[in-house]
């Protein structure tokens, strides 16, 4: 699977998010603020690990059409998996 830029820059927000909340840790923040930005964090991973699946599952089922093997519910409930191991 190719990773687009959009994907590469949502992991890369994501990395500054958690720089973010090493600093406030170093500095003694608040921990409800620290546990905001940790939830932030959470959610902002949750929607990309959604559009590596959802995009990885879009490529997977043209291939499988295009070249006529594959079974394209196999597929999706391999996607599905994903999405439940990942919470």
């Amino acid at each position: 699977m190719d990773y687009d830029r959009k994907m590469k820059n949502r992991v890369s927000r994501i990395e500054g998010q958690l720089r973010g909340i090493l600093r406030m840790m170093e500095e003694g923040q608040d921990c409800r603020d620290v546990i905001t930005q940790l939830s932030a964090t959470r959610s902002a991973i949750d929607r990309t690990i959604g559009v590596v699946v959802s995009s990885n599952l879009i490529e997977c089922v043209k291939e499988a059409e295009q070249s006529g093997e594959g079974d394209t519910e196999e597929l999706v409930k391999e996607a599905v998996n994903l999405l439940v191991k990942s919470r």
